[in-house]
């Protein structure tokens, strides 16, 4: 029997097209962490903001999607705990991340959520993937700026100018890369399960 054959009985993520076994989600949820890790890497400073620019956001929406919400918030959780432990994977190579850490906790809920979501296909079709990543990406801003105001000793306009607003160009340019390729995912499994 086929996974898309399962999928009528119940909800599925890209994931499940290769996960059968506790030892392959274990790997998923291992990989998902090492490549928000690696995205990470990618960290431009912002001038006037203590939070960078990472790639890391888009990994762990797109990994949330494709591991769906079990998978994609125990990954997140994961690549948190490593990196507080030491695993020097935080913004562009540090383990440590006080000021921003709070938008890093926030991956572990935006996983769950997009997980949930892509589960009932929000991640099938461009507007809906860019309907499930603005989700994502408001959970993160919602955990992140209060721990920013917290750890910066900052007000709230004052966290928004420096932690919100200086991204949201950047938030747009990965809904719409996610936009095209979770769909385009999708429509490639359906094409070589004909």
């Amino acid at each position: 029997m086929s996974v898309l054959a399962v999928s009528s009985r119940r909800r599925v993520v890209l994931a499940d097209l290769v996960s059968t076994s506790v030892v392959r989600d274990l790997a998923l949820v291992a990989t998902g962490a090492v490549v928000v890790g690696l995205a990470a890497q990618i960290a431009v400073p912002i001038p006037g903001s203590p939070v960078p620019l990472t790639g890391q956001t888009f990994a762990a929406l797109l990994v949330g999607a494709s591991l769906g919400w079990q998978r994609g918030a125990t990954s997140m959780l994961l690549y948190l705990i490593a990196g507080v432990a030491g695993v020097p994977w935080f913004q562009g190579g540090t383990s440590g991340a006080p000021v921003s850490l709070g938008y890093v906790v926030g991956f572990v809920f935006a996983g769950a959520l997009v997980g949930g979501l892509a589960s009932r296909g929000g991640d099938r079709t461009p507007l809906r993937t860019v309907g499930t990543m603005a989700l994502g990406n408001l959970v993160i801003y919602a955990v992140g700026v209060p721990w920013l105001m917290a750890a910066a000793s900052i007000g709230f306009s004052r966290a928004v100018a420096v932690g919100v607003l200086p991204f949201l160009l950047g938030d747009a340019v990965k809904i719409a890369l996610a936009a095209g390729l979770l769909p385009g995912a999708w429509a490639l499994v359906h094409r070589f399960r004909r």
